[in-house]
């Protein structure tokens, strides 16, 4: 039996350094891409648009979509998280807002020891291809 999906929206987010924006929520340990669930009626870059204003405060401005990907959930048990992923241009000042409560820039290459969704693995393996 398939387990269910929840289909997003994710942003790769990069600094002048080449390290990746990733976000931590409230309540969780596990660090992601900025992104989320589309509204009723969005299209991919009108959600990622709203998710990054609501929850990092900073406009997107150009997107290229780097692909769709498929993983585990990480904050929901038994479900699969399914992404199109865009490699994202963002102005403005990142801050964490919403249900962000911790924003980190890795190196994608050699993320560290922080604890990393499953499907930001999947990402990171595909930005390194």
């Amino acid at each position: 039996m398939t387990p269910p999906s929840i289909d997003i929206v994710t942003a790769v987010i990069r600094d002048a350094a080449g390290r990746m924006l990733v976000v931590r929520k409230r309540g969780t340990a596990i660090f992601m891409k900025p992104g989320g669930k589309r509204e009723p009626g969005e299209d991919d870059l009108t959600a990622l648009a709203r998710e990054l204003d609501e929850e990092i405060g900073c406009r997107l401005i150009g997107a290229t979509l780097l692909g769709a990907f498929e993983a585990p959930a990480a904050n929901e048990p038994g479900f699969t998280v399914r992404a199109a992923t865009y490699l994202a241009t963002v102005e403005g000042q990142v801050a964490a807002r919403a249900e962000i409560e911790e924003l980190a820039w890795i190196d994608p290459a050699a993320p560290g020891d922080i604890v990393l969704a499953p499907l930001m693995r999947v990402v990171l393996a595909a930005l390194a291809a």
